[in-house]
């Protein structure tokens, strides 16, 4: 019986934030995949060990969560005021797709370090001790990610003392600058409050009407109140992703927000859409223990957020709904808004499942409209394993 040898890809498999993605160099793909299409899709699925009926992802590189079922694409940018380009494919677990349609601000983190790393910038931009500034076009929403990276001896500083709550250990701090982050998403016209409100009734069947602040700031997001769907704003993911009937009303909830924002035409197109948009649900500050049992204080935050990812309840908080949660949170009405105490903010600090965040925003009324130049948050990142990837030959 004839069969086909694997086919190896060099890779590097990175841990960025609270997230653990599988990076290439555009150019080290097989050629049928250097584009988008079925060919870099059918390799990036076998690359994770998806589509698995299991929920494992056993045979692959995928974590079997919304934070480990990632892929990400590199490449030098033809833009002159920018480095790299940066594609983010987030894999279906249990279905054939690749989901492109946002942006991953965890792995974000890494991007400027894996392209230092593998040549993709001009060394004489990058500094032999000092901070380098990584210029980043992240291709999936066409945005711009300036990213400050340590560098030490000329190399790429990775270890330090900067600590995460969601990370085990410390690492070297990557500071992120997410430019104009309000989501040009199709159907939205490039609105920051897609339908023109800052709060919104939406009506949700078989749940009720829900006020809700629809935002495209980083990652299209619908923030609800916490205590409207039956929730404190403190729990944990053992709370909700256990519970069959409650993730399958978040879905629902998901759904006709997405129909409303204009991000698909009919609710069944949100069955191909699970990256976006997101849910996220938020209360005012209260005491509660973070899932690593550190106590977080109620006078340590300014809000409770809690998101979902994937389906699922994510265990500490996706990058770019921290992007939107900083910029709802510096327009004053806004749910984050008010969570938060009302007001005019510049950045805010959040409590959700592993522990704490801060995010900062420039947030400026022009013409009636509101309008977000900046937000900024710290991350960091590190190299797990460098090499090749192996997939079996004849899969893409």
């Amino acid at each position: 019986m004839s069969h086909k040898p694997q086919i190896r890809i060099p890779a590097t498999y990175l841990r960025g934030g609270t997230s653990k993605g599988v990076f290439f160099r555009l150019d080290d793909l097989p050629e049928s995949a250097q584009q988008a299409g079925a060919a870099r899709d059918a390799l990036l699925l076998r690359v994770i060990g998806s589509p698995d009926p299991y929920g494992k992802q056993i045979d692959g590189m995928g974590g079997a969560t919304s934070s480990t079922s990632k892929t990400v694409i590199v490449s030098k940018s033809s833009r002159a005021d920018h480095d790299v380009d940066y594609l983010f494919g987030q894999v279906s677990i249990d279905q054939a797709f690749v989901d492109w349609s946002g942006n991953c601000g965890n792995l974000s983190a890494a991007v400027g370090p894996f392209a230092i790393a593998g040549g993709l910038v001009d060394p004489a931009r990058v500094p032999r001790d000092g901070i380098a500034i990584v210029r980043i076009w992240q291709a999936n929403i066409g945005k711009t990610i300036i990213a400050h990276v340590p560098m030490t001896d000329g190399t790429v500083q990775e270890t330090g003392d900067f600590e995460l709550d969601g990370v085990t250990f410390p690492a070297a701090e990557v500071q992120l600058e997410f430019m104009d982050p309000a989501a040009e998403e199709e159907g939205a016209g490039g609105a920051m409050f897609p339908t023109g409100k800052l709060v919104d009734e939406l009506d949700v069947p078989g749940v009720g009407t829900l006020k809700a602040t629809m935002i495209n700031a980083g990652i299209p997001t619908i923030f609800v109140e916490a205590s409207a769907i039956g929730y404190t704003g403190t729990e944990l993911q053992d709370a909700i992703n256990g519970d069959a009937k409650a993730l399958a009303r978040f879905e629902t909830i998901r759904a006709h927000g997405a129909l409303r924002m204009g991000l698909i035409k009919s609710l069944d197109e949100i069955v191909t859409r699970q990256h976006t948009p997101k849910v996220a649900f938020v209360a005012p500050p209260a005491d509660y223990v973070a899932s690593s049992g550190k106590a977080v204080a109620a006078g340590d935050i300014d809000l409770l957020v809690r998101a979902m990812s994937m389906g699922k309840l994510h265990h500490a908080m996706m990058g770019t709904a921290a992007v939107a949660i900083g910029t709802a949170a510096a327009i004053p009405g806004t749910l984050v808004n008010l969570a938060a105490g009302g007001g005019e903010r510049q950045a805010v600090r959040f409590g959700h499942p592993s522990g704490t965040l801060r995010v900062g925003a420039e947030a400026v009324l022009v013409d009636g409209n509101w309008a977000v130049t900046k937000a900024i948050m710290s991350r960091s990142a590190r190299v797990l394993m460098e090499g090749w990837v192996r997939v079996p030959g004849g899969s893409f």
